[in-house]
């Protein structure tokens, strides 16, 4: 599967997490294709590989917002206000 245990992903630099997420999905896309031509032993490894990807793309995210300056902060917590008044 994957070569970082997921619980290992906050404890990455930025460039070995999109390096992570570059692999994960090329191995994603690879598995997909095996599966769809001659089948997987388990496709369990698709949903797994599914979910870390979403893990990683969401460890990207929380970094990136923790990067933000206060104005762009308070411009991003406008946007969430009015989408939840919706």
């Amino acid at each position: 599967m994957s070569t970082v245990d997921p619980k290992d992903y906050k404890d990455l630099a930025l460039v070995d997490l999109e390096a992570e997420l570059e692999g994960t999905e090329s191995k994603l896309v690879q598995l997909r294709f095996d599966h769809s031509t001659r089948g997987i032993d388990s496709p369990m490894e698709i949903r797994v590989l599914r979910r870390n990807i979403a893990r990683i793309q969401t460890e990207l995210r929380a970094r990136e917002i923790a990067a933000m300056d206060a104005s762009q902060l308070a411009k991003r917590s406008k946007i969430v206000a009015r989408r939840s008044a919706k």
